[in-house]
């Protein structure tokens, strides 16, 4: 299924054309999706109660936001099994929690494959760039990394999260988990 959803970005890549999305230094404040809810379901804005993501009336921002929270919380496949329900599964910054969930699940190909396909559509997404660098670093690849930092820095990413954050991995060979 996801392998379906990576061919479809590819395909469409051309008409997309949303912002990379958030770059929040913080990280994501536990809400009912993790408080309340368990065993994948989401909290649902509407009905005030925990549904399958399937079943949420959510809209895509916030079952992006339960994906944010959701993979923060080390929940990699919940959070992959919310952005199977998105709308518009081929926006940047839904590729980019892709390509972060499956890294961080330990698909790292794939994961890299996701911000690769980001890029593509917004090769501004200063997000996904760091996420792709402390890929780079987790996988001992320092060249590739700075390679990341230099166009996160070129792009106008000078002081934003994404530089901060794959600057500190770089230094201390640690990514972060949000």
């Amino acid at each position: 299924m996801r392998l379906l959803h990576l061919a479809f970005a590819f395909a469409i890549l051309p008409a997309v054309a949303f912002s990379a999305g958030s770059d929040d230094p913080e990280p994501p404040k536990p809400t009912e999706t993790t408080t309340v809810c368990g065993d994948g379901l989401v909290w649902d804005l509407a009905t005030k109660s925990c549904l399958s993501p399937a079943n949420s009336t959510n809209d895509d921002n916030a079952r992006l936001n339960d994906v944010r929270e959701l993979a923060y919380a080390g929940y990699y496949q919940a959070a992959l099994d919310v952005l199977d329900t998105l709308d518009n599964p081929a926006a940047p910054l839904a590729l980019t929690y892709y390509g972060f969930a499956h890294r961080k699940a330990g698909e790292i190909d794939l994961g890299m494959a996701y911000y690769d396909a980001a890029l593509v559509a917004d090769p501004d997404n200063l997000l996904a760039r760091s996420y792709m660098g402390q890929g780079f670093v987790a996988s001992g690849d320092m060249v590739q990394a700075q390679v990341q930092l230099t166009e996160i820095r070129m792009r106008g990413g000078r002081d934003t999260w994404p530089e901060l954050a794959l600057a500190q991995a770089m230094a201390t060979g640690v990514g972060t988990t949000y």
